[in-house]
């Protein structure tokens, strides 16, 4: 491989970077755009994420007042953990979630690493489960995990569980709209976080499961000033699709990792393709022209 050609490997790996993009990007036959993650070929979503979604309603403060179940197993009101001055990323989950809502909580906890900020001293983090048949036994135990993976304290990061349907309540007012499914015996929801201000106003929506280190300081630092942000990009991760060969619903975060891998190597492959024979017509031609 000569020096061009090693060039152009290079940039084809800087070019896998900007990969998620362009699969946003991509069309289906007709130039129509292709179904997104839970969608049927027809562009209808499937009965089981009928009502699934998310509804902003930026500005509006959601109810402090409402109690949940502490990891130490004792009621707590949510005005109990905002505070003066400090902002709350606030994640509605559930602890037994198999996949999606762990990518969720990795993804927050690997953005929260690169910043320097301490949860307790410049923003707190609200963790509620939406399952009611989850225990404060199992929001400590998930606690430990993520703390530990954060690597330093955090006193101000909580993991609560529903107390009296409060969850639901909590989850309509963000627009935050679930539904569990009897038959897998799980929840279809998406990826979102919230920023809310230290009064309890919704700052800010945030999507998917990596979140950027900048955006979440951004986001914290407009919601300490009570600024309220508009949603520049909405990518829905729902936690399951429909699969047709199947005809059931399957893990979303799967197949979209194994259709996503096969998708980067034809990108690859052709972006590679293009460019060297690119490169060789190129040095055709200079050598007719030295000739």
């Amino acid at each position: 491989m000569n020096v061009n050609e090693r060039k152009l490997v290079s940039i084809a790996v800087l070019a896998m970077l900007a990969l998620p993009a362009v699969a946003q990007m991509r069309s289906s036959p007709g130039g129509a755009p292709p179904p997104g993650p839970g969608v049927l070929p027809n562009g209808t979503l499937p009965p089981q994420l009928d009502g699934v979604g998310v509804d902003e309603h930026l500005g509006r403060t959601v109810d402090l007042n409402l109690t949940f179940i502490g990891e130490n197993g004792y009621p707590v009101a949510l005005k109990d953990l905002f505070h003066k001055g400090r902002p709350v990323i606030l994640n509605l989950i559930y602890y037994s979630c198999p996949m999606l809502c762990n990518l969720i909580l990795n993804g927050q906890t690997a953005a929260m690493r690169e910043i320097q900020w301490t949860p307790g001293n410049e923003y707190d983090v609200v963790t509620i489960s939406i399952d009611p048949q989850e225990s404060f036994d199992l929001a400590r135990k998930k606690k430990a995990v993520y703390l530990g993976s954060y690597d330093r304290p955090a006193p101000g990061w909580h993991f609560l569980c529903d107390n009296d349907g409060n969850a639901k309540k909590l989850a309509e007012q963000l627009g935050f709209h679930y539904r569990y499914d009897p038959r897998q015996q799980q929840f279809a929801h998406t990826a979102t976080i919230f920023i809310l201000t230290p009064e309890g106003k919704i700052s800010r929506y945030l999507y998917g499961v990596r979140f950027r280190a900048l955006d979440l300081k951004f986001a914290l630092a407009e919601a300490s000033e009570n600024r309220i942000t508009m949603t520049v990009e909405k990518i829905l991760l729902f936690c399951y699709h429909y699969d047709p060969q199947a005809n059931a619903y399957v893990l979303f975060a799967t197949n979209f990792m194994r259709v996503g891998g096969i998708f980067t190597v034809l990108i690859i492959g052709w972006f590679l393709w293009r460019m060297i024979r690119v490169e060789r017509q190129r040095a055709a031609r200079w050598k007719e022209g030295i000739v």
